[in-house]
This record gives structure tokens, C-alpha cells and sequence, in this order.
């Protein structure tokens, strides 16, 4: 049975099936755990850090080369997305504790109200400690802006999908080698907090989206993809007021005393 696929019982000529993939039957035993470890370890150093590197370094150009093909060395982009989206929650929620920053900020603005917007603070939270969780979440809308607006250019939907989680991945390397260091020393003046989270998000972005672009459609002019950056912009920002407006209907319609003062 060694010499067969424990999971569709087809003959292993090499280390693995060739019809499922499933590695030869090894026992588990010292050298089966240091293997493991091994495999681990080169798999993280050319996979994981391999493409942080490659897309700190040129993320439309990582971008293209995936989509094209050249993916053997290269971390799952999604998968990837969602591990640094992770990182950067627990740094903003667990070490620079957004939350807490919040709620002071809310307090300067009410004073001794007490929070009478309650709810709204929450949100506040949540949008700021999980911006990248958040923003990850709207990869598939944002991919059918992008994928509306860049559609004489060749990819489809799914490539934009990929196309966008690559610009979310730089965007969240910037923020947490970047942003979160200064955001950190601004955790004791909550209104140049917030003034900076927006600030960074909403300029920094633009200019990440023009250079992935570029970088991406070498033969496009630079004109041509700023435009369709401020089109794609423009038009997710619409969508954007609308869900948050929609999200303020519907939090007044379900809890209308969270907007009344509390004595």
C-alpha cells in the first residue's frame, strides 16, 4: 500500500500522486517532524516574505506576473491579504487600541454628554481598528468598478480581484511599516489622530492605485490611468456615501435613542 495513493489509490512513482497530489505515505515519526519544519520555514522565506517583498517593492508588476502565470514562488494573494489584514487589526485594535482613542475623541467633541451618539462611536471603532478587514470585504464591489472602468484594457472581473487585493496588500504594508509607528506616537492627541487616519487613507490610496497601474499597463500613458484612477475613485466613493447612509438609516430606524442626549 506504500506504493499507493492512500487517497484515490492510484500507483506514486515519484513523491507525489500525480492524479491528486497527495504526498507518498510517510510515517510520522522525528525525521517526518523536522522535514515539516524544514518545508515550513523555506515555504514562508520564498513564499509569504517573498511576495511582501515583491510587492513592497513593485506590486503592479507582481500583480502582472501572477496573473500571467508566474505564481510557483508566490503567496497566495488572497491569503495574503487576509494574514496582513489580521496583523494589522490586532496592531490597531490590541497595541495602538484604537478603540479607546475613539472614544476620547468622541468625549472631546460631546464633552460631558457622555457619548449621546453611542452607536456612532462604535462604528467609528470598527471602521478605524479593522480598516483593512473592512476594506477587504469590499474587494468584489470594488472590483466591478474597476473592472467597468478598465474594461477596454483586457482583464476580467477576476483578474481584478486579484488585481485589487494586490493594491490592498500594499496598502496594508504601508500602514503597518508606515502609518501605525506614527499613529502610535499620536494615541495621546485623538483629534490629529483621527485627522491623519483620514488623511492617510484618502491621499495615500489615489497615488498607490496610479502607481500599481502604471506599473501594471507599461504601455498606457500616465494621463490615461489617472483618469480612469479618478473615475474608478469617484464612483466608489459615491457607493461608499450611499452604504454609509444606508447604514445611518437603518441605525436610527432599529435604535433611534442612540442620537438622543443622555442627561
Amino acid at each position: 500500500m506504500e506504493n499507493n495513493c492512500l487517497n484515490c489509490s492510484r500507483p506514486i512513482t515519484e513523491n507525489f500522486c500525480s492524479n491528486c497530489g497527495q504526498k507518498k505515505y510517510k510515517r510520522i515519526d522525528r525525521k517526518y517532524l523536522i522535514d515539516e519544519v524544514q518545508y515550513l520555514a523555506v515555504h514562508t522565506n520564498k513564499g509569504f516574505f517573498y511576495s511582501i517583498k515583491n510587492v513592497a517593492r513593485n506590486p503592479g508588476k507582481t500583480a502582472k506576473k501572477f496573473i500571467d502565470g508566474d505564481r510557483v514562488n508566490h503567496y497566495k494573494p488572497i491569503l495574503l491579504a487576509f494574514v496582513l489584514s489580521g496583523i494589522s487589526a490586532f496592531l490597531s485594535f490590541k497595541v495602538i487600541k484604537t478603540d479607546a482613542i475613539m472614544e476620547k475623541y468622541m468625549q472631546q467633541i460631546y464633552g460631558e454628554q457622555k457619548l449621546p451618539m453611542l452607536g456612532m462611536h462604535d462604528a467609528m471603532s470598527i471602521l478605524s481598528s479593522y480598516s483593512s478587514i473592512i476594506m477587504l470585504l469590499l474587494i468584489p464591489l470594488a472590483s466591478i468598478v474597476t473592472a467597468l472602468v478598465f474594461k477596454k484594457w483586457g482583464e476580467n472581473y477576476y483578474e481584478h480581484v486579484i488585481m485589487n487585493t494586490y493594491t490592498l496588500v500594499y496598502y496594508t504594508i504601508l500602514s503597518i511599516v508606515v502609518f501605525f509607528p506614527i499613529l502610535y506616537l499620536l494615541k495621546d492627541t485623538p483629534t490629529m489622530f483621527v485627522t491623519f487616519t483620514s488623511l492617510s487613507t484618502f491621499l495615500a490610496y489615489p497615488f498607490i492605485m496610479v502607481w500599481f497601474y502604471k506599473e501594471y499597463y507599461t504601455q498606457k500613458s500616465i494621463g490615461d490611468i489617472i483618469f480612469k484612477v479618478l473615475l474608478a475613485l469617484g464612483i466608489g466613493i459615491v457607493i461608499y456615501i450611499m452604504i454609509i447612509f444606508g447604514m445611518a438609516i437603518w441605525m436610527v430606524m432599529n435604535n433611534p435613542e442612540m442620537f438622543i442626549p443622555k442627561k
